[in-house]
């Protein structure tokens, strides 16, 4: 048997982070290398590997649901924020676990790679 991801890790609390907000099904955390002033990942609770893994529609909206809310809460949904998911290699997913980047609190430049 394999290690769990880093990210399975934090759900299930052995590996300790200060949580932005959660829900049943997904959790938000602050971005450890923040590339913004707001730099938040919202992640499911089950282990998906990436977008690419056939992700049901429930759960994918879900999470983006979760993610507006927590732009809410941390300020930035008025002024404007980005959102983010990288998949695979080529698309600068470093982590084998769904997650998805919130980024706010400065203007976004275009294009962003």
């Amino acid at each position: 048997m394999t290690d769990p991801c880093m990210f399975c890790r934090i759900v299930s609390g052995e590996i300790p982070v200060q949580i932005v907000d959660q829900t049943a099904g997904a959790i938000a955390f602050p971005d450890i290398s923040p590339q913004a002033p707001v730099h938040v990942l919202v992640i499911p609770k089950k282990h998906i590997d990436s977008l690419a893994a056939g992700i049901d529609e429930e759960t994918l909206g879900h999470l983006l649901s979760f993610a507006a809310a927590v732009a809410m809460t941390e300020g930035i949904a008025e002024s404007g924020y980005r959102t983010v998911i990288n998949t695979g290699n080529d698309g600068g997913q470093t982590v084998g676990h769904l997650h998805v980047h919130l980024l706010g609190g400065r203007a976004m430049k275009w294009p962003p790679g």
